[in-house]
């Protein structure tokens, strides 16, 4: 995770509910955008009868699929922390980008087979014109999703949307390779071309879903962030006059939201209130580099040592 990005997420009052406005938006427009996709890639996958077409047809529906599990999740993952869920219920994200890969990554065998079994039984491609027709519109509707989504993703951090964002730039990939081939097949007559293309794109839905799979994962065994962002934490720790050291630094995220927790050791001459006063200074400056994270700070008599693990 870089600073931009944990500064880009967490649940603090400022921006929730504009991003939870921006993050519902889109994952209602990457419905709306597949639906359209696979209604038309439909009926024109049974005119051609192409094998290519068939993949993006598929890559469509599973976006629909990724879409709805997206929805329920962003839903999920806005709700505020309860009884039950006192960290909130931001894994939800991880949840539904885990199940999407697992789809993704299914579908694209099942893809390597229908193509294989095409280049065993070669089939010329018919109303190829449709064809490119569609595609063309799938890759100018893919394009502007997919720029929408990565602005939302900037904005929130959320990784059900960017697991989405991630989908449809793969659309984007698919459907020039697609469209360039049904023109050379179309015009050209190279026929052998088609299944090759759908098995390219099985390689690299599979490529995604590893991808996706990789980083739900790393939010739902809590992977710390970066050593980039850790070290902008130190500084800005210890760039406080009256900061001796920290400890014990542990970070992590959920869904939108990310946690920043480590102890802070100060002079033990210090009284209560004056301690206090400097914990809440240094939370405030770590704010201004992460405005939406939740910092947690033990006060700690600089020297003390504690036996318990720790890590850099």
């Amino acid at each position: 995770m870089t600073v931009a990005e944990a500064a880009g997420t967490g649940a603090r009052p400022a921006g929730k509910t504009a991003h939870a406005r921006r993050m519902r938006l889109a994952t209602y427009a990457s419905i709306a955008v597949a639906a359209t996709l696979i209604i038309t890639k439909f009926f024109i996958w049974r005119i051609t009868g192409s094998v290519a077409l068939l993949s993006s047809l598929l890559d469509s529906a599973l976006d629909v699929m990724a879409s709805l599990i997206n929805a329920f999740a962003v839903h999920q993952a806005l709700q505020p922390a309860d009884r039950e869920h006192r960290f909130g219920h931001g894994k939800a994200e991880a949840l539904a980008a885990l199940a999407q890969a697992v789809i993704v990554g299914g579908s694209a065998i099942f893809l390597i087979l229908e193509a294989g079994n095409r280049l065993v039984h070669p089939k010329f491609i018919e109303n190829g014109g449709w064809g490119i027709a569609v595609m063309a519109l799938s890759l100018v509707l893919s394009i502007v999703l997919v720029r929408f989504q990565r602005k939302v993703v900037r904005e929130t951090g959320s990784l059900a949307v960017s697991a989405d964002a991630a989908h449809y730039a793969t659309d984007t990939v698919i459907n020039v390779g697609v469209l360039v081939g049904l023109a050379l097949m179309t015009f050209l007559g190279w026929s052998l071309l088609d299944p090759l293309i759908a098995i390219a794109v099985s390689f690299y839905l599979i490529a995604t879903a590893l991808k996706v799979a990789r980083a739900a994962f790393d939010m739902l065994m809590d992977r710390e962030f970066g050593d980039d962002v850790r070290k902008t934490i130190r500084d800005t720790v210890l760039a406080h006059p009256e900061v001796k050291a920290m400890h014990d630094l542990r970070t992590r995220s959920s869904g939108i939201h990310s946690f920043i927790q480590f102890h802070l050791e100060m002079d033990p001459k210090l009284t209560l209130e004056e301690a206090h006063r400097i914990s809440d200074e240094v939370e405030r400056s770590l704010y201004v580099k992460f405005p939406h994270a939740e910092v947690l700070i033990h006060e700690d008599p600089a020297g003390m040592g504690e036996n318990r693990p720790s890590f850099a």
